[in-house]
């Protein structure tokens, strides 16, 4: 009898599903077979970039590529004046496997080189598929690949680093901007200079934008051409290999925003028509072009196609010691009509016939390796559909995603902010939001990320303080506008953060309320780098108000940090009040206190909590955090005894609630043994832990 998948037992609403379920297991298992056959493993198979590619031997250089519909291939470049030559001339093998030997002295390091690839109706030069440096040159602009094979190879210092960090809080950056000068930035300015802010900042893990190879800078790296090289316009191979190592040596874990999701359309950069045909690495069909992102999608039901893919994932892992991914557009994956135009409302909508079950095996199959190749590794999905199953284990019936974004958060914060009077911001609505998630899958939370901050967007402190941050940011200027606007970023990020059952993300310079928006150089803006950078002199100004926020974070995540697996501890709600807008939880023995009432302070307001004594720990109003200082941390808080409660270990905590205020305390020791029931305004209601699955779908967001 088949033994019942354990995704299946965690959520019973699943149970009509349960062939769909089942058969996409089976699926990548069979799969799995077929790649690896009997005895060896993923990472025995996903070796493409060993073989592939250009290599040193002890005989000199050895080059492969696969192109079946080529009919000729030649290697041209600077060590043979762009010519075609035929000891030069690639030689066709089994197939479509091309190869060529080089003597030693043929080509060396810096030298820049394509292939020039014939078929049966035309010809075009193209960029090796597995080139691991590509270059553009200042002038013309355009790209080549480039022999890289320094005499000396970085040798990394990070052997004993794991990366098993927890709870996990990523920094979302971009080596490109992540300065404050107008250009482009490179891995070594951040190693210098962002780095020891992270560090600073109490943040565990880095989540790197845009490494892989794109033509377009403006794409924010979305549009990758290719796939093994690490961009060159931040620098070399081996000043991105000593970042990651600083970061290790900082005990900051290093995860990689990858794209598997689509290719770059163009053909002289990327993969489009490589060897002359259009379903070479893609659809041949009207699969082949992305609708609404002008790209090219995988076809990920070709062998190679998920050779190729696979094998990227171990080269980041191996060559520059990456510590996971975030796997990009991953709902555009999932979905033949890539969850464009779908309301993802109920069950049905995720095994209704529409999902794309050879991406789903390929996704299953990528991370499987990666857990192979290091089982540290942390894998997080992009995805917007609330697939069920997408962050379970795979053995448990599920994908294998060790976390996924949860990506309704940003959008709630924004439609909040946009839609609803501050009278209007009710606690129930605010926690359901935040907790609101699948029981056996861990999330990352996030208040914004740059997709909040791109141009056409506004970042959560534009839209709560607007044209006002321009002349009204100095320590000494009261503006009440600025005041709200701060007094609510902190307390959406301390609700939001408070809250995770896996990590938290947030993207650099929005934790101390960076101004204005993102735009990369382009034609309409005069191809000016103004917003593409980060303004670090805002926030090292002791003039400016940009210091508190700075503050704020760093406490925050000082906090959430310093309590080993705090995204375990279950969420307990203690009080939830929508005509007061008072909202109160408790983590371990830590309590949450919200007051989001625009105008009403609250003297000796009582919450049901836990039986002891508390103390406080930190509060918005500091004024290190640019607050008014009307919470004292110091003074200690005892539950005022209830015998109408008592027996529930419960008891009344009389608490000053000023308006606009968040604050956080802990239960130093407790009368009585805490088995807290949840209370509301109506009485005593069930314990309140993690959520258990539901039908309804409140993580919509738009595709990235």
């Amino acid at each position: 009898m088949k033994r019942k998948l354990q995704i299946l037992k965690n959520d019973p609403w699943l149970e009509p599903f349960r062939g769909a379920i089942e058969g996409r297991h089976e699926d990548v298992l069979r799969k799995e077979r077929e790649l690896v056959g009997e005895g060896d493993s993923l990472s025995d198979f996903a070796n493409g970039h060993h073989f592939f590619g250009l290599h040193r031997d002890k005989n000199g250089w050895k080059f492969r590529e696969w192109a079946p519909n080529a009919t000729c291939i030649y290697m041209v470049g600077t060590f043979n004046n762009w010519e075609e030559r035929e000891e030069y001339s690639l030689v066709r093998g089994e197939n479509g496997v091309w190869e060529l030997a080089l003597p030693a002295d043929a080509i060396k390091h810096g030298d820049l080189y394509k292939l020039r690839v014939y078929w049966s109706d035309g010809c075009g030069e193209r960029i090796p598929s597995y080139a691991t440096r590509v270059v553009q040159d200042e002038v013309s602009y355009i790209f080549s690949a480039q022999v890289w094979a320094p005499e000396t190879p970085y040798q990394f210092n990070d052997a004993d680093f794991k990366s098993n960090v927890s709870p996990l809080l990523i920094y979302e950056c971009h080596i490109g901007m992540g300065q404050n000068k107008e250009g482009v930035g490179t891995y070594d300015e951040f190693r210098e200079k962002v780095l020891p802010r992270v560090k600073a900042d109490g943040y565990n893990a880095i989540q790197i934008m845009a490494i892989q190879e794109h033509p377009y800078y403006g794409s924010f790296g979305y549009h990758v051409s290719n796939f093994f090289a690490a961009s060159s316009r931040f620098g070399t191979p081996e000043e991105l290999k000593h970042l990651i190592d600083t970061a290790h040596s900082m005990g900051i874990s290093v995860i990689m925003d990858i794209v598997h999701s689509h290719a770059v359309k163009n053909e002289l950069e990327g993969l489009g028509r490589f060897d002359g045909s259009y379903d070479q690495y893609f659809y041949g069909d009207d699969r082949r072009e992305h609708p609404a992102w002008d790209s090219l999608c995988f076809d990920y039901g070709k062998n190679e196609v998920i050779h190729f893919l696979l094998s990227n994932c171990k080269f980041w892992l191996e060559e520059y010691h990456f510590d996971g991914f975030r796997f990009d557009g991953v709902t555009s994956m999932l979905y033949y009509n890539h969850g464009l135009g779908q309301a993802f409302g109920g069950y049905d909508d995720y095994f209704n016939g529409g999902q794309d079950t050879n991406a789903i095996t390929y996704l299953a199959l990528a991370n499987k390796l990666i857990h192979e190749v290091n089982p540290n590794a942390i894998t997080i999905a992009e995805e917007m559909s609330g697939m069920p199953g997408l962050a379970t284990k795979f053995e448990w019936g599920g994908m294998g995603f060790d976390y996924r974004m949860a990506m309704g958060i940003p959008d709630y914060w924004i439609k909040m902010i946009k839609e609803k009077k501050d009278e209007d911001w009710h606690p129930t609505s605010i926690y359901w939001e935040l907790t609101n998630r699948r029981a056996d899958e861990k999330t990352i939370s996030y208040a914004e990320s740059h997709d909040q901050a791109l141009v056409g967007d506004k970042t959560l402190i534009f839209r709560l303080i607007d044209s006002d941050m321009y002349w009204h940011m100095m320590v000494d200027d009261d503006n009440m506008n600025v005041d709200r606007g701060i007094s609510l970023h902190k307390m959406i990020r301390l609700v939001t953060c408070a809250t995770i059952n896996g990590g938290y993300l947030n993207f650099m310079g929005n934790e101390f309320g960076h101004p204005e928006w993102i735009d990369f150089p382009r034609e309409g803006n005069g191809w000016s780098y103004k917003y593409a950078r980060r303004q670090w002199d805002l926030v090292d100004r002791e003039d400016l108000k940009y210091r508190f926020l700075n503050a704020f974070d760093n406490a925050m995540i000082g906090l959430i940090g310093g309590k080993r697996n705090f995204q375990n501890q279950p969420v307990e709600k203690l009080w939830e009040k929508d005509d007061d807008q008072v909202l109160a939880f408790k983590r371990g023995d830590l309590v949450f206190v919200f007051n989001f009432n625009p105008s009403k302070s609250f003297t000796d307001y009582g919450i049901l909590a836990p039986e002891g004594e508390y103390s406080g720990v930190m509060n918005t109003d500091a004024p290190e955090f640019g607050g008014h200082g009307n919470i004292s941390d110091d003074v200690k808080h005892f539950t005022l005894h209830d015998e109408l409660y008592s027996k529930y270990g419960v008891s009344w905590l009389k608490l000053y609630l000023p308006a606009r205020t968040a604050q956080v305390l802990r239960l130093k020791k407790s009368r009585k043994p805490a088995a807290t029931k949840a209370v509301t305004k109506k009485g005593v209601t069930k314990k309140v832990t993690a959520k258990k699955p539901t039908k309804k779908v409140t993580d919509k967001s738009k595709i990235n």
